[in-house]
């Protein structure tokens, strides 16, 4: 595993780290809160011009990545993400983008809209009172002509509030399916609804009856949408760990130089042996969540939409390591780093409660601890039969 960036990515990280400090300081992301949007688009299509949605949609379809490594690049955005606490449709973007590749050219126009940022799309995969199943359960696909009628309650579907379209999992006759519907399409309704992170909206879409003609059929094929909705899931889980990596990373770091200029009875707080204790914990783990962050990024095949290797199952026990690991540790590290900063840590102006929703937030999406943990055992007990 290589820590070291070329050039190419030292630049895009930079560019990305100071676009995200102009655009979307901390002070802004209050204002975001009290609005009906958790971001704005034309701020979304700045990001774009940057290649935030580029590496996962091949060259010949307009993308790219700038060191040949999609993931890793995309990791690198999330790690700022999470050091900005920035709004964004970044990771379920990034998981409908891979489910759309999957289907080869077919969706050469819609991948063309979201290069730009013209189009909003989103992973709608969660049902209603159900954690991290492989497969949709209630939400139905009826073969209708040679398309669909898709029924069902979809939730927790993030930036729902603010997407154009959705890619969908289903249960058809014969397995899971996969479908992209409009959403303006007769029949569905978004709610937006309540999370613990200011600004990383989510919503639940309601979908009765709706049409879904060939052409929006992504897989069709049980076998083929279980795979593409595996890989989804695996680069949601892979760039929420990042996101959280970075965000503990740069909550520690504001807390360690607040120890150096916080002083105590004529001491700098930093000076005290037990924090010192405390805080090179801290900066274990930190290091340990961006490493195994880094490491399930780096696991990713080239190119993504590829079909499934003898490599998978090493790369599904990275992900998994790292979003069990991080979405463990992570929110930890950041509420340490809260009661290292005393009473004003836990104030609403302080902005280390920021860093703390999006950790939160982060362990629960794509995978609990506890989810990943039983995926890994799962894999481990195929590795010995």
């Amino acid at each position: 595993m290589n820590f070291d960036l070329t050039a190419d990515q030292r630049l895009f990280h930079s560019t990305t780290r100071e676009f995200l400090e102009k655009s979307v300081p901390l002070d802004s992301l209050r204002g975001l809160a009290e609005s009906d949007a958790g971001f704005d688009r034309h701020w979304w299509r700045g990001g774009t011009e940057l290649g935030w949605t580029a590496p996962l949609i091949p060259e010949r379809l307009g993308g790219g990545s700038v060191s040949g490594a999609p993931m890793v690049d995309l990791a690198l955005v999330a790690m700022e993400f999470g050091r900005a606490v920035a709004p964004g449709p970044l990771i379920t973007g990034s998981a409908a983008i891979t489910g759309l590749v999957r289907a080869q050219d077919k969706f050469a126009d819609l991948l063309g809209g979201i290069l730009t940022g013209e189009a909003i799309v989103a992973w709608a995969h969660y049902e209603p009172g159900r954690g991290l199943d492989a497969a949709a359960k209630a939400t139905v696909a009826e073969p209708d002509d040679d398309g669909f009628r898709v029924s069902g309650i979809k939730d927790r579907v993030e930036s729902g509030d603010q997407a154009d379209v959705f890619v969908v999992d289903a249960a058809g006759p014969d397995g899971q399916v996969q479908v992209l519907i409009s959403a303006e399409a007769a029949g569905v309704t978004v709610t937006p609804t309540w999370t613990l992170d200011l600004v990383r909206r989510a919503a639940q879409v309601t979908f009765s009856n709706v049409a879904v003609g060939p052409d929006s059929v992504i897989q069709r094929d049980p076998a083929e949408a279980a795979a593409a909705s595996a890989a989804q899931l695996r680069v949601a889980a892979a760039l929420t760990a990042a996101e959280m990596a970075g965000a503990a990373e740069h909550a520690f770091a504001t807390t360690v130089q607040w120890m150096f200029d916080r002083y105590t009875f004529g001491r700098q707080l930093a000076s005290y042996q037990a924090l010192k204790h405390r805080m090179a914990d801290n900066k274990t783990w930190v290091e340990a969540c961006r490493a195994t962050a880094w490491a399930a990024a780096d696991s990713f095949p080239v190119d993504n939409s590829a079909r499934e290797t003898d490599s998978s199952r090493a790369h599904a026990e990275a992900v998994s390591v790292a979003k069990s690991y991080v979405g463990a540790t992570a929110p930890g590290i950041v509420q340490e780093c809260v009661q290292l900063n005393g009473g004003i840590g836990v104030t609403w102006e302080h902005d280390l409660h920021l860093y703390l929703r999006r950790v939160t937030l982060g362990r629960a999406l794509y995978g609990t601890p506890e989810e990943h943990r039983r995926r890994l055992t799962d894999l481990l007990d195929k590795k010995v039969a």
